[in-house]
Parts: structure tokens; sequence; C-alpha cells
């Protein structure tokens, strides 16, 4: 069995059952690193959506700042990974079908909204806000259904 407090067992796999503790441990801090890389993408995005007419040919501040965006975009994509992993064990422990399913939900749910908040105002012509506003609806029915899943409000499943 592994350690149930490692790295690996905690975010490179999905095999696995933890409780409601040790899942709020290990889901803390990918939270917060989420939180805080996508606050400094977002104070970057200014100077990453300049075009030359306002810049220089090559600007550095706008090569700094897609650069960051494109290692936040990997960084989301690792984040979100670890996250699956994590919840599919909590799922398990729950005593839910298909966990690793289950545990996908809010990372995609994320993706999605952020996909879409992305993408809206540069096609409005065809994508209306309320595709933004139905994707975000989504995603806070999935956060809050997830929240209420692992710390066992809703009643089902082995955890005490």
């Amino acid at each position: 069995m592994a350690d149930e407090g490692s790295f690996r067992f905690l975010y490179r796999t999905d095999q696995g059952r933890i409780d409601r503790a040790s899942w709020l441990r290990a889901a803390t801090p990918l939270a917060l690193s989420f939180i805080v890389t996508t606050a400094i993408m977002l104070a970057l995005l200014p100077w990453a959506n300049r075009p030359l007419t306002e810049r220089a040919f090559f600007d550095p501040a706008a090569l700094a700042s897609n650069t960051y965006i494109l290692v936040y975009a990997a960084l989301t994509i690792f984040t979100a990974i670890s996250w699956v992993n994590l919840g599919a064990k909590r799922f398990r422990d729950r005593g839910r079908p298909a966990p690793l399913a289950l545990a996908g939900l809010l990372p995609l749910a994320m993706l999605v909204a952020g996909a879409a908040a992305w993408l809206q105002p540069r096609v409005t012509e065809v994508m209306p806000r309320g595709t933004v506003w139905a994707c975000e609806a989504a995603l806070v029915v999935v956060a809050i259904w997830t929240a209420l899943e692992m710390f066992d409000v809703i009643a089902k499943g082995r955890s005490k």
C-alpha cells in the first residue's frame, strides 16, 4: 500500500481512497496555486493583447506576458490532472460510481467556462454573452455539488 500522504499517491494516481481531512489538506495547495497563477495571468493579459499599432514589433513585456500565459496553460493542465486524481480517491471513498468521471467534472467545467469567457469577446457575432453566463452557471452548480460531496454534506458512502 502506498503512503497515503505521499505526493505520488495523492496527485499522480487515481487509485486508493482518502477521507475528508486528507482531501482538504491535499486540495488546499492545488486551489491556492491555481488562484495565484490565475490572478497573475489576469494581471498580465493587458500586456499580452497589444496590437502592433500600439507597441513596437518586438515588445519584451508582450513576450514575457505571452510566455507566462503558455506556462500558465501547462500548469493549469497539471493542476486539473492532480485534482482529478485526488477527487477520484475521495469519490471512491464516498462509494460513488465512476469516481474518475465525477472527479473530472469540476476541472472540465472550469476549462469550458474559461474557454467561453476567452472566446466570446473574439467572436461576439456568433457567440452571445449568454453562452458565457450559462457556462459560468454550470461551473457554479458543479463546484457547489463537488464541495457538498467532498465534505460529506450529501449523505452517502463510507466516510466518517
